[in-house]
């Protein structure tokens, strides 16, 4: 055989025959997937969902199945940008499969992802993230009577160095350019270096960068907010309401990040009863399981004036000596937190704590982490909202998956096979030592079911097994 060269080069071919184009065999994960969304009839129950929100005439759109597909390869490939998801759709032939665009066609670019986003509106996306939760129902799969609710800062699509005033919208520099000169740092008409704002900024006491002072011009909806790393950014707040006996989001919520906790429990639990009614669910739900950052007296008391959940939240620790006091707060409020306390300290409410730890918190590594969530590249709260539905729209079909066919992910499947892989080696392993003990035992002995065996015989059993094997010899068979 020849050695073949690369020429950079070579011309290509003038024509090329239909059945000479590279065709994929496709990849495990998505033709599962595909088959899935095929047997539930995904594509024309959203295309009837859309067809309202386009025209009757004119060329023919990307269809919404090939939308909401590419918004699915995101988390499944832990990509965040569209731009990145087009050059990943465009360049797989197996994902390609997946969306149904022949190797004769371009694939959709990220602009055309933009404008059916701006077409479409929120609740189309919500609508399609309840549709999972159905299909989840339909598979026996969709508890929801104990949920876990929990929050994560998501970081904006806009820097803190653009922040300006709300009042007067001068940026940092000009800010700070004007207290310099109204403590008489320097003149009137003097303009500072960069390096003289900084070390005046850095020198000065009383620093605080309040949101009711300051906002992003690029994305007016994102907050001033601490992430999880300690950092300062502009960012969103992502709820999820999760249920504790399938690991299923039932709920995935955006905020304005200086929203507190508290003050958003109530609307994501709402919104969770409502998507398990859209799914076609009669189970009312009955548990709500939270940390300490969610308690509040007034929120307690609205729950359980308003609604027929139980809830279990953890009280925060009080400093020594300090005590609650309830002489300036309704008998509802007291009352609230007392059966909420009774409640928490229970036995239940020790173990959905430790569900709502590990599970919860599970789905925010899938979302945020791993699916390429958590930091948006869009601007405007609706837009982030959009985008995050079919994010925990594509975790709940991850999840229907791994149940359905053992794998929640494309790489999942390697990680499957590697991991039965490793059980067959240790179930061989554990089945061969056994059975050649045995049979030098019955070798030696001569009768296996003979008196046991002395210190001194085992002495010599052991001396015959090191002759043989340094008399044994292995071939490859070559």
């Amino acid at each position: 055989m020849a050695l073949g060269r690369r020429n950079e080069e070579r011309q290509s071919e003038f024509w090329v025959a239909m059945q000479h184009l590279p065709v994929s065999p496709g990849h495990v994960f998505y033709q599962k997937l595909n088959g899935l969304l095929a047997e539930a009839g995904f594509d024309e129950w959203v295309e009837a969902l859309c067809e309202p929100y386009y025209s009757k005439r004119g060329r023919y759109s990307i269809p919404p199945g090939v939308y909401f597909r590419m918004l699915l390869v995101g988390y499944f490939e832990g990509i965040g940008s569209q731009r990145g998801i087009a050059w990943r759709c465009s360049d797989s032939l197996s994902i390609r499969k997946f969306l149904g665009i022949p190797c004769t066609e371009e694939s959709p670019e990220h602009s055309s992802l933009t404008v059916i986003r701006e077409r479409l509106p929120t609740e189309v996306h919500k609508a399609a993230f309840a549709w999972v939760l159905k299909l989840a129902r339909e598979k026996n799969l969709l508890d929801g009577k104990t949920i876990g609710v929990d929050s994560t800062p998501l970081e904006a699509n806009a820097a803190m160095k653009s922040i300006v005033r709300r009042d007067t919208g001068e940026d940092w520099q000009e800010y700070v350019t004007s207290l310099m000169r109204d403590s008489g740092a320097i003149g009137p008409e003097e303009n500072p270096t960069i390096e003289e704002i900084k070390r005046f900024d850095k020198s000065r006491s009383g620093k605080k960068v309040s949101n009711d002072d300051w906002e992003s011009p690029t994305d007016p909806d994102s907050r001033i907010t601490k992430m999880k790393d300690g950092t300062t950014h502009l960012a969103y707040k992502a709820e999820h309401a999760v249920d504790l006996e399938t690991s299923l989001i039932v709920a995935a919520e955006i905020y304005h990040a200086d929203q507190g906790d508290a003050q958003t429990l109530e609307d994501t639990v709402q919104m969770a009863q409502s998507n398990l009614g859209e799914s076609g669910s009669d189970v009312q739900m009955e548990d709500v399981a939270a940390d300490k950052g969610y308690h509040a007296a007034a929120t307690l008391a609205e729950i359980a004036e308003n609604t027929p959940y139980r809830t279990y939240i953890p009280e925060p620790r009080l400093k020594a000596g300090q005590t609650r006091k309830w002489t300036d707060k309704p008998p509802e409020q007291r009352d609230a937190t007392y059966a909420n306390r009774r409640r928490t300290r229970g036995v239940r409410g020790k173990r959905l704590q430790r569900l709502r730890s590990e599970r919860v918190e599970r789905t925010f590594a899938h979302v945020c982490e791993t699916g390429g969530a958590r930091r948006t590249w869009l601007w405007g709260i609706d837009k982030v909202q959009k985008r995050y539905a079919i994010a925990a729209m594509a975790h709940n079909l991850g999840c229907l998956m791994r149940e359905l066919f053992g794998m929640g992910t494309p790489r999942g499947l390697q990680k499957a096979a590697e991991a039965l892989a490793e059980s067959l080696c240790a179930l061989y392993l554990a089945l061969l030592v056994p059975g050649r003990i045995l049979a030098r035992l019955r070798s030696k002995t001569g009768n296996f079911w003979s008196p046991p065996i002395t210190k001194h015989s085992a002495r010599n059993v052991s001396a015959a097994w090191r002759r043989i094997d340094e008399n044994r010899h292995f071939s490859t068979g070559c």
